[in-house]
């Protein structure tokens, strides 16, 4: 199982397709599958069926998870998303900080 570069609760920004440019919410991390889901990118309609009586039918829209190399993290400072790196405190806690400016995030 290898590390992903996105959590759970990570700001993001979509790097390619036709969602390119949009910013979200990460809201569930599939790191076996290296996919994310992202809040109101990836948005497919879905037609469903009433099953009890007296249930309404319709046209439900919902997010489907994308590969996460598709997506970049959002920096407070740049206000880019950009790749991040770990940097080791000296009293050993590891931090992610923006690659281009340094920033902490959170």
């Amino acid at each position: 199982m290898s590390s992903m570069h996105v959590k759970k609760g990570d700001t993001v920004v979509v790097n390619s397709g036709s969602d390119k440019g949009k910013k979200g919410k990460v809201l569930v991390a599939y790191p076996k599958t290296n996919k994310v889901l992202v809040e109101g990118v990836n948005v497919r309609s879905k037609h469903t069926k009433p099953k009890k009586a007296g249930e309404a039918g319709g046209i439900v829209k919902s997010e489907v998870a994308i590969n996460a190399s598709k997506v970049n993290v959002l920096c407070s400072k740049c206000g880019k998303g950009v790749r991040t790196k770990i940097e080791i405190a000296k009293d050993g806690t590891k931090t992610r900080v923006c690659a281009k400016c340094g920033a902490e995030i959170k």
